[in-house]
């Protein structure tokens, strides 16, 4: 399957993180978000593992109560249940990739 940029299913994850799927099938999905400044991805969990690469800007992740600023080229691992979050410190992309597949975002 090949995902051009503009034809991607774009969806707002929160206010302030545009997001659109970059591609998905089998047991995996990437997905594109980009952060305005300030903008809030809550603390959560899910039963999806998560790979998280940033792409540009910083952004202050929280992972298991652990707080780590983190830049372009840094990433970080959830574990499937795993609590995480982050809040954007300067505008940016980060890369998210899931396993299995978010059901949940090809819905809506």
């Amino acid at each position: 399957m090949f995902v051009m940029n503009e034809e991607g299913k774009k969806f707002d994850l929160k206010e302030g993180i545009h997001s659109t799927i970059k591609g998905f099938g089998g047991g995996l999905m990437a997905v594109e978000n980009k952060f305005e400044e300030g903008a809030v991805a809550p603390d959560h969990k899910h039963v999806h593992e998560q790979i998280a690469y940033i792409v540009s800007g910083e952004f202050e992740f929280s992972l298991n109560g652990e707080k780590r600023l983190l830049k372009a080229g840094d990433s970080l691992y959830a574990a499937s249940q795993e609590e995480h979050g982050c809040v954007c410190i300067k505008a940016g992309t980060v890369l998210d990739v899931f396993s299995p597949q978010r059901e949940d975002f090809l819905q809506r």
